[in-house]
């Protein structure tokens, strides 16, 4: 071999043993020596020509080599560098040539082998220069991919002419198994060594590709963690700055849970949830969600109450004060306030006011609270059809939020507020749920000292708070939300009710919200009781008040266009009950009575509504020439059609008592109807007034025009009591009724009149059909038992 610093080699020479390493010929090869053998084969190579035989043990488990653990083949070579350290003998070795150990002896820690010289041809054919330019351009790639090899090994196997030098340069450079090492050191011919070593390098090609791609996805990840840790880093800095930072966050939290007296099962709610936030990074999505639970804990005033004005007599001024009238509404406020003031504590009542639009009972609710010296919270329940919107969302849902319930008392910042749920009968029923059943829980005084919203799902103490729920009426009220309510009815207001109102608190509110001038504006009794009577028709006084505002504006028009040149305070303005027409246009309602009743068949009756009472004229009318059809119009409800059929059989089985022929249906069909046909209208109160009304038809009679009457008719001709009587009762003064008929059971709602009502209508008690007649027609009309000539 041409390479070999000196073909010849001895006979026999030491046997240095190697472990986990292969000594190739014409490279070198760094060792640490430090076994007894091992040094004495140094020791001996040293005094006999530097030169030894290096054999490569077959099992890395043989702690002191013998022999048969030895390969057979392996390398010749010298020592080139030497250094005795503490830790053993470190050398350089350089291999020569392959040679085989045929035998090899130990005595003691000396170990020699006879050596057989295995030569091998490095010649350069055509297979060969294909197996080198592909290795060159492996090692090209391979050196591409990895920065751990140096680039100056690309010259070196670029310069290498010898075949046999490139397989073990790179077989020494390559991290291969020893094993693999061992048999590209015994393998021939050179083709086999060179396709050895370009299977190597393809093998390390591919585990550089994969390195490379597994540090590249690394380097991806570690940049985009570090680029959020620096921001992370930037903004607690800037946090910090500010006293925002995350520490002073989470301290300050713990401050405020400490500071906040909060219940027992709150509190561990608290701890729990501060502990999260405490573990968790500030970017993750269920930070922002953790942290706006803990403030709406906190929000909520669980010690916070306020004190109750326990006086009576000053309750009771401040409820003067700020209403007419409404007494029965003021004497329970003033139990409940005389109550708590004997007994210390007491479960907050739960009201409902009940009546038609206007007649004050939000405004009512404020002027309790101020009564009782206690914060106000209204929540509207119109149209509301979702559970959540009373109990809250569950905090597993995106954007969930606590109910109105527990919003309202954050709201009001005391545990014991005056709270209105407004339009209670307007809540509906949807596919998220029915609220009205949600709201049970809220208005039982034996459920709600552990009211639970679904967000926060810690118990919540609602016993002290004073609930009043308003509503126009209560058939759409869920039954067993009415029965936990205690109902308090609001009636209309009679025309010197109105009066009184409009002359302490609407004149004065809309002379303030239109810039007047104290005494600017006077509006007289007169002017008062025209703009009531022929310009509103309604239970309440909203009207009233949008036509005083209507009033009080060209007043304000006419003052602000006075010229500059005028000095001095503004005059007054006189609207007397002749000027009201030119503030206020022509009247809008008329008395109908005269002229509707004028003709026979024609009866005044009354009707609650929502929004309060109202008068209905119903007509009825005989067509000759028909079979006995008795036909209803004015879109009418099943339970008022039956009404007029038991008012039909009746007046045919008394026939006689009520001066009819018998045979006077025979040939007749009998029309009813009641106008305003666009609007339904259903119930038996309107029984005896179709009975009248038919009677006043067949007989031809006109009903006297100031007569109106209700009650349920049965067939033996009885008047059956009905509700509603103060609605109806004041609705029949508007229209200037002056006799009101009404059932004789029904006597002891006259008690709950006003007294200027009973002062300006009569009042007459019917217990038969024969007692309504008797008043509603003419005294001078024929005897109800003569007969009815045909």
């Amino acid at each position: 071999m041409s390479d070999s610093p000196d073909p010849v080699v001895p006979a026999e020479l030491p046997v240095l043993p190697l472990r986990e390493a292969v000594a190739f010929p014409l490279s070198v090869l760094p060792l640490t020596i430090n076994r007894p053998v091992s040094i004495d084969a140094i020791n001996r190579a040293l005094t006999a020509g530097d030169r030894m035989v290096f054999l490569t043990l077959q099992s890395n488990r043989a702690e002191d080599p013998q022999p048969p653990d030895l390969h057979a083949i392996g390398t010749v070579g010298v020592i080139r560098q030497m250094a005795r350290t503490p830790g053993g003998i470190q050398v350089v070795i350089e291999g020569i040539e392959r040679a085989r150990g045929a035998v090899v002896n130990r005595t003691g820690n000396t170990m020699s082998a006879s050596i057989i010289a295995l030569p091998e041809i490095a010649d350069k054919t055509l297979e060969v220069d294909a197996y080198v330019r592909r290795i060159q351009e492996q090692v090209d790639k391979a050196l591409s991919l990895t920065s751990g090899l140096s680039q100056e090994l690309r010259g070196v196997v670029a310069n290498l002419d010898n075949p046999l030098r490139l397989a073990y340069l790179l077989g020494s450079l390559l991290d291969m198994p020893v094993a693999d090492k061992q048999a590209l050191l015994e393998a021939d011919p050179l083709i086999a060594k060179l396709e050895a070593v370009s299977a190597a390098l393809a093998r390390e090609i591919a585990l550089l590709e994969v390195k490379g791609k597994i540090e590249s996805q690394a380097q991806q990840e570690m940049s985009d963690a570090q680029r959020q840790y620096y921001l992370r880093q930037q903004l607690k800095a800037i946090q910090e700055e500010l006293g925002e930072g995350e520490a002073d966050e989470i301290k300050l939290l713990r401050e405020k849970i400490a500071a906040a007296r909060l219940p027992e099962t709150a509190q561990q709610a608290a701890d729990r949830e501060l502990g999260r936030l405490a573990r968790m990074n500030q970017a993750s999505p269920d930070y922002q969600i953790t942290r706006t639970y803990l403030e709406w804990l906190l929000e909520i005033p669980w010690s916070v109450t306020t004190d109750d004005r326990l006086d009576p007599v000053e309750a009771r001024r401040v409820l003067d004060e700020d209403h007419y009238d409404l007494d029965k509404i003021k004497e329970r406020i003033v139990e409940y306030l005389a109550v708590r003031k004997l007994k210390g504590d007491m479960k907050g009542p739960i009201l409902c006011f009940v009546g038609p639009p206007g007649v004050g009972k939000t405004s009512l609710g404020h002027s309790i609270a101020r009564a009782m010296n206690r914060k106000f919270v209204r929540i509207s329940l119109g149209g509301v059809r979702d559970e959540a919107e009373v109990r809250g969302h569950r905090r597993t849902y995106i954007g969930a939020l606590p109910g109105r319930i527990v919003n309202a008392i954050k709201q009001a910042g005391a545990m014991n507020p005056v709270f209105m749920l407004d339009e209670m009968d307007k809540l509906a029923t949807g596919f998220q749920g029915d609220p009205a059943a949600a709201l049970l829980e809220v208005l039982d005084p034996a459920q709600n000292h552990s009211f639970r919203d679904h967000y926060l799902e810690v118990p919540l103490d609602l016993s002290h708070v004073l609930f009043i729920a308003t509503a126009n009426q209560l058939g759409t009220l869920h039954p067993a939300l009415l029965d936990r309510v205690e109902v308090v009815s609001l009636s209309g207001y009679t025309e010197d009710e109105k009066r009184h109102i409009a002359r302490r608190f609407l004149i004065p509110r809309q002379v303030q919200e239109h810039g007047l001038p104290d005494g600017v504006l006077e509006i007289t009794d007169t002017a008062l009781g025209v703009v009531i009577t022929q310009y509103t028709r309604e239970a309440g006084v909203r009207s009233l008040e949008r036509m005083i505002g209507a009033i009080a504006r060209k007043v304000a028009a006419r003052l602000a266009s006075r010229p500059a040149e005028e000095t001095g305070p503004p005059p007054t303005t006189r609207v007397d009950a002749e000027q009201v027409p030119r503030y206020l246009g022509q009247p809008r309602f008329q008395p109908e009575s005269p002229f509707r009743t004028s003709r026979p068949g024609v009866a005044t009756g009354v009707a609650w509504t929502e929004t309060g009472g109202d008068v209905l004229f119903i007509e009825a009318t005989l067509m000759p020439g028909g079979s006995q059809q008795i036909i209803l119009t004015g879109q009418l409800g099943s339970v008022m059609q039956e009404s007029a059929r038991a008012a039909v059989s009746h007046i045919r089985s008394s026939s006689h008592e009520l001066g009819i022929a018998p045979d006077f249906f025979e040939h007749r069909d009998l029309h009813v109807h009641v106008p305003a046909g666009a609007i339904p209208k259903d119930g038996p109160s309107a029984g005896v007034t179709m009975a009248t009304a038919i009677l006043s038809a067949i007989r031809k009679i006109p009903i006297r025009s100031d007569v109106a009457m209700t009650g349920e008719i049965t067939l033996s001709g009885l008047v059956l009591p009905v509700g509603g009587i103060r609605e109806k009762a004041l609705a029949a003064r508007r229209m200037g009724i002056k006799t009101f008929v009404l059932p004789a059971r029904n006597a002891a709602d006259l008690e709950e009149l006003p007294a200027d009502l009973k002062k300006d209508m009569r009042f007459v008690l019917a217990a038969t059909l024969e007692d309504v007649l008797r008043e509603a027609l003419p005294a001078n009309a024929p005897a109800l038992a003569t007969e009815l000539a045909d």
